[in-house]
């Protein structure tokens, strides 16, 4: 299993100060339609977190909403098991679950540490103040329950120990894919291979290209579409093209392209590097072209390759479970921790059952079938 990725606070509060220079106090929609949502920040102890406030706003995408990640999108993943016996019941699990969390307002909610990606990034624990960042955020917004998403069990195990002996409900959420020692990996797994092969090819043809202008970032945002909206789901963040530039110019987003022959982008790759881990939360590709052309594969052999060379961690979130296992990707359970012991009962009441049907229904599933 993965080690624990090391992220100072350092270089953690330069990237977190970047975001909120870009998010703070600005409204969200114009660079992501599908996200309503107040950024703001958490100085504590020397960290400097983004977080995001909502108040139950309707229909945001899974990045900031809860009821949309455990019962709309829920839902959706259920539908996909193509198990009609299976599926049934937990759909109406999900819906049951979903009325409730609604009615309990589970969408008045803090994020901390919420950088509107699919996967968050932590600093190490042993460098801060834990306690001052629980008893600030309960502070300054005591009618939300605070919540702190993407954290696994390989890299995050001393996190989620923390909160869950401070309160928090510890809420399975999805299946990701770690890569540790991914040199080793190239060696052992024959598709890995192959895809760096491929790889280095498309490098050799000079269609590898690591500089944008305004066009192709929306293009980029385009392909993100084609992939995460059209082909998975509606309730992904729709991120807007200047959204992209701005993250890249900023620093915090590493772009990556593949172009034709005639110079038009087909993939791109956007990286997210926080100390000795990356991850990536912007992918796209020409869906429309065929596969055997290998743009996805190329794409994930970028992100692998540069852990390779950079000597780094990756996190390659959930979905294509068996192209991830096949290059040695191994899998974790990750989790939302949530405090809610100071809201009204039937709030708490309603985390506690999210929490153990997850862990008792959804876990065993996700593990059963690989997801």
């Amino acid at each position: 299993m993965s080690i624990a990725p090391e992220v100072a606070i350092a270089d953690f509060n330069r990237r977190a100060a970047a975001f909120l220079d870009i998010h703070r106090q600005r409204p969200t929609q114009p660079f992501i339609a599908n996200v309503r949502t107040e950024v703001d920040a958490l100085d504590v102890g020397g960290v400097l977190f983004p977080v995001t406030v909502n108040d139950a706003e309707p229909d945001n995408a899974w990045v900031c909403s809860p009821l949309t990640t455990y019962a709309t999108y829920a839902a959706e993943e259920i539908a996909r098991l193509g198990h009609p016996r299976l599926t049934a019941p937990l759909q109406w699990i999900a819906a049951g679950m979903g009325g409730w969390l609604a009615r309990a307002r589970i969408d008045r909610a803090v994020a901390i540490n919420n950088w509107l990606v699919s996967t968050n990034a932590y600093p190490s624990l042993r460098e801060l103040a834990l306690d001052q960042v629980v008893d600030a955020a309960l502070a300054r917004w005591p009618t939300h329950a605070l919540w702190f998403r993407s954290l696994n069990t390989a890299h995050h195990g001393d996190w989620l120990d923390a909160l869950a002996r401070r309160g928090f409900t510890l809420v399975p959420s999805r299946q990701v894919y770690l890569f540790s020692d991914v040199a080793a990996l190239a060696h052992r797994h024959a598709d890995f291979k192959r895809d760096l092969a491929l790889l280095r090819r498309a490098s050799r043809e000079g269609t590898l290209c690591s500089r944008f202008v305004d066009e192709d970032f929306r293009r980029i945002a385009e392909l993100y579409a084609q992939l995460y909206l059209d082909k998975y789901s509606g309730l992904n963040p729709r991120y807007h093209w200047t959204l992209i530039k701005a993250w890249s110019m900023a620093g915090l987003l590493q772009l990556k392209g593949i172009r034709d022959e005639q110079g038009m982008l087909q993939g791109a790759v956007g990286i997210f590097p926080f100390g000795n881990l990356l991850t990536s939360p912007i992918v796209g590709y020409n869906t429309g072209l065929p596969v055997r052309i290998g743009l996805y594969r190329m794409l994930a052999a970028t992100v692998l390759q540069q852990a390779i060379d950079d000597d780094c961690l990756v996190n390659l979130s959930a979905g294509v479970a068996h192209f991830k296992r096949q290059r040695g990707g191994q899998p974790a359970i990750e989790y939302s921790a949530v405090l809610t012991r100071h809201l009204p009962g039937h709030t708490q009441r309603a985390v506690r059952a999210l929490g153990a049907v997850t862990r008792h229904v959804g876990v065993p599933i996700m593990q059963r079938c690989k997801l």
